[in-house]
């Protein structure tokens, strides 16, 4: 289980993603749904897209959706997308079509000429991501995905690496949001699954916990170094939902305080999260505020009590100066 994906998205710090789209649906990641966290906050202003509007592609195709075609892919219009993205030196790509969940045809030739003309840069379908109606739901998962999905490949390669080095042989299974197992492979391909696999696994602990205690209705409270997570088991069971959101200062499946994150349309235990952990820089507005997160100091250098090379105080590095966390 790990908290690289979903720290990437909190920090924006994923690849640079572009997405294509079918011609009049560039700002479906923009319009979003009609949802704001906190209903009379008139100071509230929608997350940035994960993709810059100049790397929101349009191509000329149109599918009905009783899968009549309507306007067929012309390959000049793939190579003027093809050399946009040389030009822009994009690191990874969503493709996202009208009525691609039951006619995937279109996708997937996209999905194969990129993959003969760009074989470096990966490519998200999101007939393969989620297969699903709803444009916006199905273009921010899939968006979601190609914007980790380099990270979590290096990530995983690196685990790998050192596994070969210890000669171990064994395979490397990822737990995943929803609290199951996927193998490395397809985790590299479809990173999106498992972007809440480390708060799920610790659900997964604190849940076996209570029932070896005898205990059936517990709080979870997971605090890492960028996010702080909790969860309810009630009379033995976990809690799952269908969606949820990443990236906002306080992400739930609850539609109550939606609007705030990156939608992501996969099974998932319940978990809330606030984006306020151990390693989460606090520094003052130009105003003098304070504020805490969502920037992390992460492992390396960490917070400055840490003496691993970290000049930004943190969390963590409050809670020594007040005496909370003994420095030794």
């Amino acid at each position: 289980g790990t908290t690289v994906a979903t720290n990437a998205v909190l920090e924006h710090r994923g690849a640079l993603t572009a997405l294509i789209t079918t011609a009049g649906f560039r700002d479906v990641l923009e319009l979003r749904r009609i949802r704001a966290p906190q209903l009379y906050d008139l100071f509230f202003e929608k997350p940035a897209p994960l993709v810059d509007r100049h790397l929101r592609l349009e191509l000329a195709e149109r599918v009905a959706a009783d899968g009549e075609v309507i306007r067929g892919i012309e390959r000049a219009d793939l190579d003027r997308i093809r050399d946009t993205l040389v030009h822009e030196q994009v690191e990874s790509v969503a493709v996202c079509l009208l009525h691609s969940y039951s006619f995937p045809d279109h996708e997937r030739r996209v999905g194969e000429y990129l993959a003969a003309e760009l074989p470096d840069v990966p490519v998200s379908l999101s007939c393969e991501v989620l297969p699903e109606r709803r444009e916006y739901e199905r273009t921010a998962t899939t968006a979601v995905n190609a914007y980790v999905r380099p990270v979590m490949s290096r990530y995983l390669q690196a685990m790998r690496e050192g596994l070969d080095a210890l000669q171990i042989d064994a395979p490397l299974l990822i737990m995943q949001s929803s609290g199951g197992l996927s193998p490395e492979a397809e985790t590299a391909r479809h990173p999106v699954f498992m972007l809440e696999s480390g708060p799920a696994a610790g659900v997964l602990a604190a849940s076996s916990i209570a029932e070896a205690l005898g205990i059936g209705n517990v709080i979870t409270l997971d605090m890492g170094g960028t996010t702080a997570k909790a969860s309810m088991v009630e009379e033995g069971q976990l809690s799952y939902s269908a969606q949820y959101e990443v990236g906002a200062s306080l992400s739930s499946s609850s539609r109550l305080v939606g609007g705030g994150g990156e939608l992501i349309r996969a099974p998932t235990i319940d978990i809330a999260e606030v984006g306020a952990g151990g390693g989460s820089i606090a520094y003052l507005d130009r105003a003098g505020g304070l504020w805490v997160g969502p920037q992390s100091a992460g492992a390396v250098p960490g917070p400055v009590c840490y003496q691993k090379g970290g000049e930004q105080a943190t969390l963590t590095d409050a809670n020594v100066v007040l005496g909370y966390i003994r420095p030794g």
